[in-house]
């Protein structure tokens, strides 16, 4: 089920990596929709202090989203991309990061969010097992799966997800594939919400598409990110804000992280995109100093660019505008989808 406050059919996506805040998430709380804390690439204790910092600004339910830990990749399936990334480096002036595997503190963090728990838990990049989903609503939370084609959404429901989150293709940042190979989950979202409701009984929330036209398909609501990321609450670097406001294309590529994502296209993913093997989080950890690099010196060309299809009509207004101005749009246009079928 989804939480009974959602007083608006507008989930914020997590945004994890930079432009996902508290003060991001309680606007959009306060504001009516539902907000999600990253737990992505956090902490346990910076994300206790988030999940602390987004209560005391606002008296709101939200959720947390949590990364599902993949398998490691041998070094030789990715070596040679590293080689090939030594001259960016050198321009640079930085050294590449160290490869490594590591898990996002899977364990403490589902220990974190049965102790202390929010309204509700997603999940991206797999499913988790029956008996952590079992614990967080024991804990009180709702859980939610973030699924890419029907044999995902069968597996969450099987594993007792309370909710679907449908990501299409259009969506910007991470594919949240559970596994990321070619052509996973390459679905327009409209599609495969049909799809999706056909086969698995569960509230869906859409990621990727325009609200109006998920909820008219079947959705119960639409996980938004893009609009939010030009908001003054976010974290989205300036050279991301500028970029979000052109009308570049976008693109999926594993080049920054080694696992497939969309962003707006840039020199770095024209230029390494067709060499990137998928080896995530090792490729994450060694662009890191590249991105931090880029984002220093606002050079955009070396920033991973998250966007959706659309990035170019977010704006540049509060998190409570945005709301209200997606809340109001879909109205209108649900409206006069009601008034043409009555005609007819």
């Amino acid at each position: 089920m989804l939480p009974g406050a959602l007083r608006v059919p507008i989930v914020q996506a997590p945004l994890a990596g930079g432009a996902s805040t508290p003060e991001l998430t309680a606007a959009v709380g306060r504001a009516g929709a539902f907000g999600f804390v990253a737990a992505g690439y956090r902490t346990p204790d910076a994300l206790s202090d988030d999940i602390r910092a987004t209560r005391e600004l606002a008296d709101e339910p939200f959720g947390v989203n949590v990364f599902v830990p993949g398998h490691a990749t041998e070094r030789m399936g990715y070596q040679r991309y590293i080689e090939a990334l030594r001259d960016e480096a050198g321009r640079q002036g930085v050294a590449l990061g160290e490869p490594r595997f590591e898990d996002d503190a899977w364990d403490a963090k589902l220990a974190l969010l049965e102790d202390d728990p929010v309204a509700a838990v997603s999940f991206t990049f797999g499913c988790p097992p029956a008996d952590a989903v079992a614990r967080l609503q024991a804990a009180g939370s709702s859980v939610w799966v973030t699924v890419t084609d029907v044999d995902e959404a069968q597996r969450a429901a099987e594993a007792g997800a309370d909710a679907l989150i449908v990501q299409g293709i259009e969506a910007g940042g991470h594919r949240a594939s559970f596994v990321d190979a070619e052509g996973a989950g390459d679905y327009g979202l409209l599609a495969l919400l049909q799809l999706v409701g056909a086969h698995v009984e569960l509230p869906l929330v859409a990621s990727g598409g325009a609200l109006a036209a998920v909820l008219a398909a079947g959705a119960q609501a639409a996980q938004i990110g893009t609009a939010f990321m030009r908001c003054p609450e976010a974290g989205t670097a300036p050279a991301h804000r500028a970029a979000l406001a052109a009308d570049t294309p976008t693109g999926l590529t594993r080049a920054f992280t080694g696992r497939q994502a969309r962003g707006i296209v840039n020199r770095f993913m024209r230029d390494h995109s067709a060499d990137a093997p998928p080896a995530y989080p090792e490729i994450h950890h060694v662009t890191a100093p590249l991105r931090a690099a880029g984002r220093a010196s606002g050079d955009a060309d070396m920033i991973n660019l998250w966007a959706g299809q659309a990035h170019e009509l977010a704006q540049d207004a509060p998190a409570a505008e945005v709301v209200a101005a997606l809340a109001a749009g879909a109205s209108k246009r649900l409206e006069a989808a009601r008034r043409a079928l009555a005609d007819h």
